[in-house]
């Protein structure tokens, strides 16, 4: 596997406004907060809330979780050891 763009998350921060660009051409989000997933299909004819996909990504100071990653059109965000 190699590695794409590396982001140190202490250093560079991603609010609502620049996961916009993150977001750009995925299909699938898996969102882990404790012990909760959620799983959003964008490709759905029914529209998911910008709202909703902001609340199960960004942190509670408003900026992207960590660790977060990206695979094809798949973005990964939080740590749950049954998911990866």
């Amino acid at each position: 596997m190699t590695l794409g763009t590396v982001v140190d998350a202490k250093k560079i921060r991603y609010d609502a406004k620049a996961v916009g660009a993150i977001l750009d051409g995925v299909d699938t989000i898996h969102a882990m907060k404790g012990k909760r997933v959620v799983h959003l299909d964008l490709t759905k004819k029914r529209k998911i809330p910008k709202s909703q996909i902001l609340a199960a990504i960004l942190g509670p100071f408003g900026t992207l979780r960590a660790p977060a990653f990206r695979r094809g059109s798949t973005l990964i965000v939080g740590f749950d050891e049954a998911t990866y």
